[in-house]
């Protein structure tokens, strides 16, 4: 059998009606005769077989049978098409489908030869030799074979050079069977590999007069053609191990920095959880680290010298104080305390409200992406301990919240709600936006809408103070110098609270006068709870000095009530002179009327 190493060979078969059933036996005789000396294999010489006449048929592909007794058997039951002869589309469909990897043809840096063996007993009826050329350029290297009746030119114009190794003309079928062991001798070359000395340092791969070398898997060819180097997997940086990269010939595995062990995916590591073997004895909290663990104490207490018990320090911080408004610790113990202008109830945590104290309150709340989820829900809880400290009422405070990120979205207005529970509820309900940080889109919203009477604000008329809180964590994304400015300008007292990376020049520019009054700041969110004793909320502007002031509710209620009622009595002794005024007119001109009367009677 035929030793020159693997082949990918396609017999293309002429079944036109020229061609006479015994005629066809013999035909079937030459490909099998072929075919039993061929070391056949996925790995040694495929085969396959398409029969042509008018039109193309696929008898097998090159990965369809791998042992000649396949391949005898599907030759055997083939049915020939007796039509035309169009030899040029046969040699289209070779191009084009029979030598394409999907069908079973070695990709072409294998470097296996491929051989397409035409068999015809006549004159082709379409052209062959344009197809032909485009064939042989493509790598495939045709033998022309013509049976009796065959043109000789056709067989020529198809066949690769030299010519004479590659165009057969038998004279009848009958002939054929002895031409099959002519034209083996031409198909089964020497063997370069066994020939001559290859040098190969892995394996030598035979080729029709020559030969090349092959590296075992895990390894490459050198650029000597011969010898081979083993491939580092790990170079071209596409392993996606997490740590570090481990060449193994040709191959790779992941491997984890102490501590961390392999994940299921055989690339990411994880930290190994020390805490969770469950013999840390920490009193709060274990935090497993690379290589070990340590002991965290919760918020109000402090880790202790033997690294594992607590004690606290804050004691508002370590215990449900309960306070109202604020707790203060003290040595050992805690007690609550009230805003300015509250006294503090008998139960010692809540705070008493002054009933006469009311405002238009709307809170503009920064649901930017900076914020994030957990500190969002701090944020709430910051609004809802202002709540707090309201006497929240139809015909007392209000209270309305507006959230903004990239866009403004009111939660809800001033005359939704009517109750402190209401509000707190409707609060902790307001669901996170994220992205952007328009502040100043903001401010326009609470200028132009949360402030207007269609939304809950009262008339101006009735004097009810009108406050803004905008609370941000960082820069705005757009100018905020204008809208800050209307929202001062049209009487709206302004706050404003700034946590973490929020920008004190842009808190000063939203601030209103004294500014060191109306704006505050904390560097994160878990200590912002202090803030909220900086707001009296309930406040007032005191006529005269042109500035807004911290009052008490009560006093402040007061002030608006004499303002209201000196004015009422301003306005009725103005009416009564205006009266006075008029009474005397007509008085003199009565008068004046009585003197013209008298002098035309003297």
């Amino acid at each position: 059998r035929c030793r020159t190493g693997p082949l990918d060979i396609v017999f293309v078969i002429d079944s036109s009606r020229s061609v006479r059933p015994f005629e066809f036996e013999t035909m079937r005789r030459f490909m099998i005769d072929i075919i039993g000396n061929l070391d056949v294999g996925p790995n040694a010489t495929r085969v396959g077989v398409i029969q042509y006449s008018s039109q193309v048929q696929n008898i097998f592909s090159l990965k369809t049978f791998f042992t000649r007794a396949d391949m005898e058997r599907a030759i055997n039951s083939i049915i020939p098409l007796a039509q035309g002869t169009m030899t040029g589309l046969a040699i289209q469909y070779v191009m084009n489908v029979a030598f394409t990897t999907q069908e079973g043809a070695r990709p072409p840096h294998k470097k296996i030869p491929r051989i397409a063996i035409i068999v015809t007993d006549g004159r082709p009826q379409d052209r062959v030799t344009e197809v032909a050329t485009h064939a042989r350029n493509a790598g495939i290297e045709i033998y022309a074979v013509g049976i009796q009746r065959a043109d000789m030119n056709s067989l020529r114009a198809m066949a690769s050079p030299p010519l004479e190794e590659h165009v057969f003309l038998v004279e009848s079928f009958e002939l054929i069977q002895q031409f099959g062991k002519q034209f083996q001798d031409k198909l089964c070359r020497v063997d370069m590999c066994v020939e001559q000395e290859h040098g190969c340092q892995h394996s030598c791969v035979s080729t029709p007069g020559s030969f090349y070398c092959e590296c075992n898997p895990g390894y490459r060819l050198n650029v000597d053609g011969k010898t081979c180097s083993p491939i580092d997997a790990c170079a071209d940086g596409r392993h996606g191990c997490q740590h570090h990269c481990v060449s193994v010939r040709g191959s790779y595995s992941c491997r984890c920095r102490p501590g961390y062990y392999l994940g299921q995916n055989k690339r990411s590591c994880i930290m190994i959880d020390y805490c969770s073997f469950g013999n840390h004895s920490c009193q709060h909290e274990c935090v497993s680290i690379p290589n070990g663990h340590y002991c965290r104490c919760r918020s109000g207490y402090t880790l202790q010298p033997d690294g594992k018990s607590c004690r606290a320090t804050d004691l508002c911080n370590g215990v449900d104080h309960g306070c109202e408004f604020k707790c203060v610790s003290t040595e050992g113990s805690y007690h609550c305390m009230c805003p300015e202008g509250q006294q503090l109830q008998a139960d010692g945590k809540t705070c008493s409200k002054c009933g006469a104290g009311h405002v238009d309150l709307v809170m503009v709340i920064d649901g930017s992406k900076s914020v994030r989820p957990q500190n969002f829900e701090l944020v709430k809880q910051f609004v809802n301990r202002i709540v707090d400290l309201l006497d929240v009422s139809p015909h007392g405070t209000r209270v309305g919240l507006v959230q903004y990120s990239s866009r403004v979205r009111t939660e809800f207005p001033l005359n939704k709600y009517h109750s402190a529970d209401e509000i707190k509820k409707a609060v902790m309900d307001v669901e996170y936006m994220e992205k952007g940080t328009m502040t100043g889109l903001a401010l326009k919203h609470m200028v132009e809408h949360s402030f207007s009477e269609l939304e809950g604000a009262r008339p101006l008329s009735q004097n009810i103070p009108r406050i803004g809180l905008v609370f941000t964590d960082g820069r705005s994304q757009d100018d905020i110098s204008e809208w800050a400015r209307r929202a001062k300008e049209s009487g709206i007292v302004m706050f404003a609270v700034g946590v973490g990376k929020a920008v004190e020049e842009e808190l000063r520019a939203i601030a209103s006068e004294p500014v060191e009054q109306h704006f505050s700041y904390s560097a994160d969110f878990s200590t912002m709870t202090h803030l909220v004793e900086n707001f009296s909320l309930n406040i007032c502007p005191e006529e005269g000095k042109g500035e807004t002031e911290i009052r008490s509710p009560c006093e402040c209620e007061a002030l608006v009530q004499f303002q209201t009622n000196t004015v009422a009595i301003l306005q009725s002794l103005t009416e009564k002179n205006i009266l006075y005024a008029r009474s005397l007119a007509q008085m003199t001109a009565r008068l004046e009327d009585l003197e013209k009367q008298i002098a035309n009677k003297k």
